[in-house]
């Protein structure tokens, strides 16, 4: 029972990012920032960002975030997810 217990305890973190890695994003035209802690709040944001602003380089991100299926891909996801919002001045300079 105990392992049992222990395994859920691991899997349960698998999708998330550690919390030494969250960071706030903003969207452009909204005043608060949104804090991403996870790759599930990387694809929910990307959506809204991507109805906001209908930019063709933003749906390539979105898809890649949405197809990434192994811890690869979502750091790759992640890492250009990070870049389009730093090219757009929407991640603080500090989060790079």
């Amino acid at each position: 029972m105990v392992i049992f217990e222990n395994l859920i305890q691991q899997s349960s973190c698998v999708m998330t990012i550690p919390f030494t890695q969250h960071f706030d994003a903003r969207l452009p035209a909204v005043a608060r920032p949104v804090r991403i802690t996870s790759f599930y709040d990387a694809q929910v944001f990307t959506r809204r960002w991507v109805i906001r602003d209908k930019d063709p380089t933003l749906k390539v991100l979105l898809r890649k975030l949405e197809k990434a299926n192994s811890a690869v891909l979502i750091e790759e996801a992640m890492g250009t997810f990070k870049q389009e919002l730093s090219v757009r001045a929407l991640l603080p300079t500090e989060t790079l």
